[in-house]
């Protein structure tokens, strides 16, 4: 039977940001499935109404409120002693927290803001030296928009939708991908090298290509 932990929390709660990470490090070794819901959002509400909660933050395991404010990892544990070890790592849901993978995208969309920015100060602008202009575009496109998008969006949507995200080497994969794609295509465009930029494209629609397939299960989330 698997174990269901619903951990209601708000957005002006800072004990649940505590809460939050002690359960995600419980997660780690037992399998459970673990749900951060906002009571602001009408699945939310409607715990908060079922079992008459007054306060936040509260776990919920399998629809039986255990616990109420911050548990030491050895309570929660305990809470959910009947669920299985974790052997591999699964899709999680996405909680108030950004995850690791998501603050290194939003990080490498800010430096390769930064970049395109400086290349086109030294490259006299979208319409200068032809070089400098398509590495400009290259790291403005492929890198601050892809990366920032794809930050985002891999801790906004399943959280609104309150679906589960695979994460782990898949997520790091989509990254090491998009960013050798992007490198050899701006050095492509420094050097003229067209061999790069063919690689470099096939490598960038390869961590396109991961992002949809982890995103694609959360689109599709009916709430089973």
């Amino acid at each position: 039977m698997t174990v269901k932990v619903q951990l209601l929390v708000s957005e002006w709660c800072e004990p649940c940001r505590g809460a939050e990470a002690v359960w995600r490090e419980a997660a780690q070794r037992k399998d459970f499935v673990f749900e951060v819901l906002d009571v602001g959002q009408p699945e939310g509400r409607a715990i908060v109404a079922r079992h008459a909660i007054k306060t936040v933050p509260a776990g919920v395991v399998d629809d039986v409120l255990r616990h109420v404010g911050i548990p030491t990892l050895a309570q929660a544990l305990e809470i959910v002693a009947a669920a299985p070890d974790r052997s591999a790592r699964q899709a999680e849901y996405v909680g108030m927290t950004l995850g690791v993978t998501s603050r290194w995208a939003i990080v490498a969309a800010a430096l390769y803001l930064a970049l395109a920015g400086a290349g086109l100060v030294f490259g006299d602008g979208i319409a200068g030296v032809p070089p400098w202009r398509a590495a400009t575009v290259h790291l403005f496109g492929l890198g601050f928009l892809t990366f920032a998008v794809s930050g985002f969006a891999e801790h906004m949507l399943p959280r609104f939708i309150g679906a589960p995200i695979r994460g782990g080497w898949t997520a790091w994969m989509q990254q090491g991908l998009l960013h050798t794609g992007l490198v050899l295509m701006v050095m492509q465009a420094i050097v003229g090298a067209r061999p790069l930029a063919l690689l470099g494209g096939a490598l960038a629609l390869a961590g396109l290509a991961a992002f949809a397939v982890r995103l694609w299960p959360v689109l599709r989330w009916d709430g089973g």
